[in-house]
């Protein structure tokens, strides 16, 4: 059965993209830590990190990147952190967390946006892409 990130791939459940190519999709977290937080995902639906191919593996982490430097362009944050745990959903994900505390990484912490909050954020972030 097919994860709830390979659905929001596909376009059956929506979510706030910040940017997509022909391996790799990012968008706005709907239960994050801090404003801008951000996953990227490799289209390739694999659980674990360490068993995606060297070559996505690496794709994956210049996607974040590059995604990563548009967050700290767009959101006030003394840092983006990158974190992957991957136990909540069964598709490795990369979390992109602008920090300004460590309370912010911690995942006990969230921010409640709005949808306007959310599209407001995701289009700056888009803006910055390089």
């Amino acid at each position: 059965m097919a994860s709830i990130f390979t659905k929001i791939i596909n376009g059956e459940i929506p979510s706030y993209k910040i940017a997509e190519d022909d391996r790799f999709y990012a968008f706005l977290d709907i239960n994050p830590n801090a404003k801008g937080h951000t996953l990227c995902i490799p289209k390739m639906e694999v659980d674990r990190l360490l068993d995606l191919d060297e070559d996505t593996y690496m794709g994956l982490m210049a996607f974040s990147r590059k995604i990563g430097m548009a967050i700290e362009a767009a959101i006030p944050c003394d840092r983006v952190g990158l974190t992957v745990i991957g136990l909540e959903v069964p598709h490795v994900h990369v979390h992109l967390i602008p920090l300004n505390a460590m309370r912010d990484a911690t995942f006990q912490h969230k921010v409640s946006l709005s949808k306007d909050d959310f599209l407001e954020i995701a289009k700056k972030i888009r803006e910055r892409i390089i």
